[in-house]
């Protein structure tokens, strides 16, 4: 029977296990995703979704309850400002599990943990990647022309300025200081 057993230890001592799970739970806000074991990933779970209904509250107190747990000030600004308001509807169920297998290490069971996203912010944050993309190539394809074109210029200048040159490398060589000669021992670069 397992009665009056809350939460899994993780084979860490307590400020071992708090220091990890704040660090799930912030890099959780930050990215939107994660990837970590199963067992990490449902202790997270339950944190992460606390603090989101604290975030929905909004209050000072709320605020300062989380700005104790999350390691970051800009993380918990984006959970009040940007992940609270998306939830603002929904009763819990913040977050979703999904496991991915063994990993090769160790075999530990991994899995993604991430923030449930409605239908409309995935639609919208896909064309926002698309947009990027594309800039992206546009931007590219516009600059490829104006590179060769820079390149073959500098090639040219490049080439003028050898012929007015030609026969003057070898008297360079000739006039430069050549520096002694130096020995590498064990110990280190000795001239001599």
């Amino acid at each position: 029977m397992r009665h009056r057993k809350d939460h899994r230890k993780l084979s860490r001592t307590a400020s071992h296990r708090r220091a990890v799970l704040r660090n799930l739970v912030t890099a959780l806000f930050q990215y939107e995703r994660i990837e970590t074991t199963v067992a990490k990933a449902k202790e997270a779970r339950r944190l992460a979704e606390r603090l989101i209904t604290f975030g929905k509250r909004g209050d000072l107190a709320a605020r300062r309850h989380v700005a104790r747990f999350v390691t970051r000030p800009a993380v918990t600004f984006k959970l009040f400002s940007t992940i609270a308001p998306w939830y603002a509807e929904r009763q819990g169920g913040y977050t979703r599990i999904i496991r991915l297998g063994p990993r090769l290490g160790d075999a530990g069971e991994t899995a993604y943990l991430e923030l449930v996203k409605s239908v409309e912010q995935k639609a919208k944050e896909r064309a926002d990647r698309i947009a990027a993309t594309e800039a992206r190539e546009k931007a590219l394809k516009g600059e490829k022309p104006a590179k060769k074109a820079k390149a073959e210029a500098e090639a040219a200048a490049a080439e003028e300025e050898k012929k007015s040159k030609r026969g003057r490398r070898r008297e360079e060589r000739e006039s430069e200081v050549s520096a002694p000669a130096r020995k590498r021992t064990r110990t280190g670069v000795k001239t001599g």
